[in-house]
């Protein structure tokens, strides 16, 4: 099947339920905060975009690909999915453990949040969970590495387990684009560098950029967008075929394989309208693939991004407040652009 006859995105990797709380301050060890409100949501790189895709009227099909907990949890994942017309049939029921979640602490005042994560189900996601003999997607969305932990493994041949899947995608016919969490620890050039040799695209923020390339990227608390275009260029002779993105709050960064640099700044917010930085991140990535997925000019994919990513702000859970395409770019004319970003 070539390129042109495939259609859809397939997402695979971390599925998680966010439970979500917003607090009047993070509290010092020992101390105490109050919960002003909380909410349950969706949550995971996969099962983020997916809704985000839905949300915002990706014209494509949509499947998944994971492992729930034969629980409720689980059931509401799968009913989700449903709801929004995602293919459920690779995602994959154990007994071994519950259904991954997230308890998140958001401050209202900042909607600057903390993860305090159940691993649980995701621990279990392997190789032979992917299934693509089947598949007529167009793109593998994988994410999110240093979480999985049987994905993160050694492979002797491809790196890593998660590279061998990435691998067998390239050679079924899918385009592949990957995914990180920001976790804080050292393992991002042992795990995320063999994966990079079978992407299509990356899709990182500034601090996972740092992490896996060791170039500081954010200096006296802003970005330094010659140090992160450098870090995109790092990453591509790693072997990212196509595109490297960088996104942060003032905005983004993609550089090309042919060389070709642009930057894209983010809509400008008003703080009063920010309910939280949940999911902004996939939210951007969901505008990312909506664009690459429909063979859009890169800046445009780039605007999408943007614009998903500012609509998710909108809403303190992950994904409720994106829209549909049209209202999403309808917040450029409504807030404007931050000052732009110079390359």
């Amino acid at each position: 099947m070539s390129m042109l006859e495939r259609n859809g995105i397939i997402a695979g990797g971390t599925w998680v339920l966010d439970h979500t709380k917003i607090i009047d301050f993070f509290p010092a060890q020992d101390a105490l905060a109050n919960v002003l409100a909380e909410t349950s949501s969706n949550g995971g790189g996969p099962y983020n975009v997916l809704i985000d895709l839905a949300r915002l009227g990706a014209p494509f099909p949509l499947a998944a690909v994971g492992v729930l907990g034969d629980d409720a949890g689980g059931e509401h994942i799968r009913d989700d999915c449903h709801k929004h017309h995602i293919d459920t049939r690779q995602l994959h029921i154990t007994k071994e453990a519950p259904t991954s979640y997230s308890d998140v602490m958001t401050v209202k005042s900042t909607g600057r949040r903390t993860f305090f994560h159940r691993r649980g189900a995701n621990m279990f996601l392997d190789a032979e969970h992917f299934d693509f003999t089947q598949s007529d997607a167009r793109i593998l969305y994988l994410g999110y590495l240093l979480l999985l932990d049987r994905l993160d493994q050694p492979e002797p041949i491809s790196g890593t387990v998660a590279a061998s899947v990435l691998q067998r995608a390239q050679k079924a016919g899918l385009k592949t684009i990957l995914d990180l969490v920001s976790e804080d620890g050292d393992r991002f050039t042992q795990i995320v560098r063999p994966a990079l040799k079978f992407c299509d695209y990356c899709v990182v923020n500034e601090f996972e950029a740092e992490r896996t390339t060791g170039i500081e990227i954010v200096r006296e608390g802003r970005v330094d967008l010659d140090a992160a275009c450098k870090a995109a260029k790092e990453l591509l002779a790693t072997g990212v075929r196509e595109w490297v993105v960088i996104h942060f709050p003032a905005g983004a960064i993609a550089v090309g394989s042919s060389g070709r640099e642009l930057a894209q700044a983010s809509i400008n917010m008003p703080q009063e309208c920010i309910a939280g930085t949940v999911g902004a991140g996939d939210a951007f990535a969901a505008g990312m693939l909506l664009g690459l997925h429909e063979d859009v000019p890169i800046e445009v994919a780039l605007t999408y991004g943007v614009c998903a990513a500012a609509a998710s702000l909108l809403d303190p859970t992950s994904t409720n407040g994106v829209k549909p395409l049209s209202e999403c770019l309808h917040l450029v004319e409504e807030f404007g652009y931050r000052p732009t970003l110079k390359l």
